[in-house]
């Protein structure tokens, strides 16, 4: 299907792996200039052909660098992808509320709500001459908090509620907010041996191939499997696309099943 955005340019944000690799890939495959922003640009990156910005975007100063350098590329800019997030990894991450200390929440909360937040505010500008469209990625997670560690998921609820809010004040002038909002997706988040899947394997005192084995199942995915990252990336190129001109405001949960309310 020719979902016409060809021409059109694009900004992704943690764009090294996982989803955000998958988006790329799917925009350049439609013919989108992208830029794409990542702490570290891996070789898989590199060989999609997008322009790659190594930048760390939780800072304050990062996301508005990744933004300028991707308007003198690319002239204008017609979607932006807020993908950027994570920080919900290793042995630290499965103590429970009162494990996570002030330097933590702040960690959590800059990665995957102010890099968004900071982006979109350098980009909004470009994007509404354009009558673009964003994108932003959240988690199941921001409708069941309990699903996670707490400060992730929060940060990843405030990133829902911002798509709302920015999906209310900008239609009007013809910018398009959605969020996407994944479950367990198939990434080294899961099945990296220091990263969240292996520390919670070990605490509840199970081998981790085990535990990816069985958990999708015992969360609720009706699916019975994790979610593969193309997958996500195909909702999220089709929603930035003009077949879905009047989508705009909404949350797509795309998660096997696992969300069981209306």
């Amino acid at each position: 299907m020719d979902l016409k955005l060809a021409g059109k340019t694009a900004v992704v944000t943690g764009a090294s792996r996982g989803i955000g690799l998958a988006v790329v890939r799917n925009l350049i495959d439609e013919g989108v200039r992208v830029v794409a922003g990542a702490r570290t640009v891996t070789p898989e990156l590199r060989d999609t052909g997008a322009i790659a910005v190594s930048v760390d975007l939780s800072t304050a100063d990062g996301p508005g660098r990744l933004v300028e350098t991707a308007l003198g590329e690319l002239g204008d800019l017609d979607v932006l992808v807020n993908n950027v997030g994570g920080g919900d990894t290793g042995a630290d991450q499965v103590g429970g509320f009162l494990s996570f200390d002030d330097d933590q929440w702040r960690g959590h909360f800059d990665l995957n709500f102010l890099s968004a937040v900071r982006t979109t505010r350098a980009a909004v500008p470009a994007l509404l001459r354009r009558r673009g469209a964003i994108v932003n990625i959240s988690s199941n997670g921001a409708r069941m908090p309990h699903s996670g560690p707490v400060p992730y998921t929060t940060a990843k609820a405030a990133l829902t509620a911002l798509g709302k809010a920015l999906a209310e004040e900008f239609g009007p002038q013809g910018l398009r907010v959605n969020t996407v909002s994944p479950g367990m997706v198939r990434t080294s988040l899961w099945e990296g041996q220091d990263r969240y899947g292996a520390a919670l394997a070990t605490a509840m005192g199970t081998e981790l191939g085990q535990l990816l084995t069985e958990l999708p199942a015992a969360i609720g995915m009706t699916t019975g499997r994790m979610v593969e990252p193309e997958e996500v990336a195909a909702l999220v190129v089709h929603l930035v696309s003009p077949l879905a001109a009047s989508v705009t405001g909404a949350d797509h949960v795309i998660d096997g099943g696992a969300v069981k309310t209306v």
